[in-house]
């Protein structure tokens, strides 16, 4: 997504790939500790152990810096349950999304690489693309349950999964409320009543 450094395009190897990771580290390490607002190329370069020129030539930007991480996470992150049952599987869904926004080194890092996208174009579509990366992939449970036939043909499964994690996210940066399990299965069995509420 950055056009100057081509981040997330091609998974380099050898030194190039360390360089990378340890850059990543200090980055996430850095939004945990203080925020997007502190996010420094040099200092960055100082904490990973790598030549200011890599960093002010490969990433260039804070926001570039913000925006690799997303690509990294997304790139890591867990594929969907298939327990054979579109609830299960929604709430599996959501109780993935509350585990990660309690964690503690989670929780702030997700907050700052929100608040980054707010003022980073460029950490913006990041933010976007890691989430449309995660829809897409839970999204085969409710594909998998159409042809099921637990939901009909026309369901919107991207819908769905958004519909999933968009009360969690917003109690999380809104209203304070708790994220516990029972808040997860509360919002996985809202998506899932209103696909089928749609669809009737």
């Amino acid at each position: 997504m950055a056009e100057a450094a081509q981040h997330g395009t091609v998974r380099p190897g050898g030194r190039t790939a360390r360089v990378r990771e340890a850059v990543l580290k200090a980055v996430g390490d850095t939004l945990v500790e203080t925020g997007f607002g502190t996010l420094d190329l040099a200092e960055i370069a100082r904490v990973a152990g790598v030549g200011k020129t890599t960093v002010y030539r490969r990433w260039g930007t804070p926001g570039a810096l913000a925006a690799d991480l997303l690509d990294d996470m997304a790139a890591q992150s867990l594929p969907r349950a298939r327990t054979g049952s579109v609830d299960e599987d929604l709430r599996e869904n959501a109780r993935l999304v509350v585990r990660t926004l309690t964690d503690p080194r989670q929780r702030r890092l997700f907050k700052a690489l929100i608040a980054a996208s707010l003022w980073d174009e460029q950490a913006a579509r990041a933010l976007h693309g890691f989430y449309a990366v995660r829809i897409d992939e839970w999204a085969g449970c409710v594909t998998d349950a159409v042809e099921r036939g637990e939901l009909p043909d026309r369901t919107d499964a991207r819908r769905v999964i958004a519909n999933v994690s968009a009360p969690l996210y917003y109690a999380l940066l809104n209203t304070g409320e708790p994220l516990d399990e029972a808040a997860a299965d509360r919002a996985a069995a809202a998506a899932l009543a209103a696909a089928r509420a749609q669809a009737g």
